[in-house]
């Protein structure tokens, strides 16, 4: 039986079209941020070490358009902390509008961008400023999707809201590799010309549909009660330092998120380097993460509400449990040169993926206080992106470039260490499942929470 909901907070949404709407703008934006971040990884892997770095030996040219790649996200804290406290401090609603702008304008100018055989230097240069600023804005968008979903939603379904608008992940990346995928149809020739550029100027209708909807939204009830509370005297405190005085639970959310962000960069942006590294077409990696997407788009929803039921901890450590056993049959498929087993290794490294990553949403949402809580959320979660996604392309380049053939034992022993990384952190928090968002501090000692059972064995409060 789930935890009573708190009377400070309503049983049920006071109104489920605004909630619907909530979870639309928080699903547009999570599309949009994801179709044009994961598309910059794509095109790192095809098409950015030819045209950007050319003087480059091609296997160091891809490692360093992966490195790129990496700026993105190592840029997302510095977004999360700078988003966070703005948004902790003036509200959700108006730093997601600009998280959105931000976003779809970067990638335009990408789209836009000539190669380094037409302005030379400045092509790479200008290429990791635009990729910056996209690391910026995803680090702050999620965070406040999220919440402004979360803080509206019924206690009691907080992840099955919370998977809604994390289908977005799964459909940007759909919407991505089909573009690609219609982009790389062209001879060579036009697609390193001006057919990759196709994609990243698409985001221009994205990001209009998505502001639409968005700029019609309320800001988060939860924030405006804060805010009427908060007295008139009393000094707004700096929230990022309110959670580094505290770093415990910042610590645990970055160390939870590691495992789903690496096995995302080893299944989607890497897959490409290392399946046609081994004799796949592109095409036939570009379909089978075709398939990946589909499967992310069934199980994350599904894993959002299942945790629900059996509390965000269990669903957690099962795909970390899932990632540590099934690591090297994954990669055993990949080797066999065979399209469906190529297919069938990266579904079942999605759906595990999956189970780590869909209760993040309500999971980090629900470990820190309303006052800080887009600042802890989005820290943890970018932090997370940045160990867990950001660098793990670079190790795994580095990985390949280092043996005379191609070998996927060391992506494989990654994986596993990645998802174990997860499974202590996890181990080690406690159920945040029915928390009382209002409470200053939701995650307060047990003693202090609304519970109607035990913790589960091994939480900590």
């Amino acid at each position: 039986m789930s935890p009573a909901p708190s009377p400070h907070v309503p049983a049920r949404p006071s109104d489920p079209a605004l909630l619907r709407r909530v979870a639309l703008s928080g699903l547009l934006g999570t599309v949009i941020e994801y179709y044009d971040f994961l598309l910059y990884g794509t095109m790192a892997a095809l098409v950015f070490g030819e045209l950007f770095f050319p003087a480059s030996d091609p296997t160091v040219g891809t490692v360093a358009a992966f490195g790129t790649l990496a700026a993105g996200y190592v840029a997302r804290p510095l977004g999360g902390a700078v988003f966070g406290h703005f948004g902790d401090r003036l509200g959700r609603k108006s730093m997601l509008v600009l998280t959105m702008a931000l976003m779809g304008v970067a990638s335009v100018l990408i789209g836009l961008l000539p190669a380094y055989g037409t302005i030379g230097v400045a092509a790479p240069v200008l290429l990791v400023l635009f990729r910056v600023v996209q690391g910026i804005a995803i680090g702050g968008e999620w965070a406040g999707a999220t919440l402004m979903v979360v803080e509206h939603a019924d206690p009691r379904r907080r992840g099955l809201w919370s998977g809604v608008m994390q289908m977005g992940s799964p459909i940007g990346f759909l919407l991505s590799s089909v573009a690609v995928t219609f982009a790389s149809l062209l001879p060579r020739a036009s697609f390193l010309s001006w057919g990759w550029r196709v994609p990243f100027l698409f985001s221009a209708v994205l990001l209009g549909i998505g502001l639409y909807v968005r700029v019609s939204i309320t800001e988060s009830p939860l924030f405006r009660r804060a805010a009427q509370e908060r007295d008139a005297d009393e000094a707004p405190g700096v929230p990022l330092a309110q959670v580094l005085r505290r770093p415990r639970n910042l610590v645990l959310a970055c160390a939870v998120g590691i495992g789903p962000f690496a096995l995302t960069a080893l299944i989607s942006t890497f897959m490409l380097t290392y399946a046609t590294a081994i004799g796949y077409a592109t095409s036939e990696v570009m379909t089978g993460l075709l398939f990946t997407s589909v499967a992310g788009l069934v199980s994350i929803p599904l894993f959002s509400a299942l945790s629900d039921r059996v509390g965000r901890r269990a669903v957690v450590m099962g795909g970390a449990a899932g990632v540590v056993l099934l690591a090297f049959p994954v990669y055993a498929l990949v080797d066999a040169r065979s399209p469906a087993l190529l297919i069938l290794g990266m579904v079942l490294g999605q759906v595990v993926q999956s189970a780590m990553y869909a209760p993040l949403g309500p999971l980090l949402s629900e470990m820190f206080g309303t006052r800080v809580r887009y600042t802890g959320a989005s820290l943890g979660y970018q932090l997370a992106a940045l160990i867990g996604g950001g660098f793990t392309p670079m190790f795994a380049g580095s990985l390949l470039s280092a043996s005379d053939a191609p070998r996927s034992a060391p992506l494989a022993v990654l994986a596993v260490v990645c998802g174990l990384v997860t499974a202590l952190a996890v181990w080690r928090t406690a159920e945040t499942r029915g928390r009382d968002l209002s409470a200053e501090d939701p995650a307060a000692p047990a003693a202090q929470q609304p519970r109607t059972r035990p913790a589960s064995r091994g939480a900590e409060a």
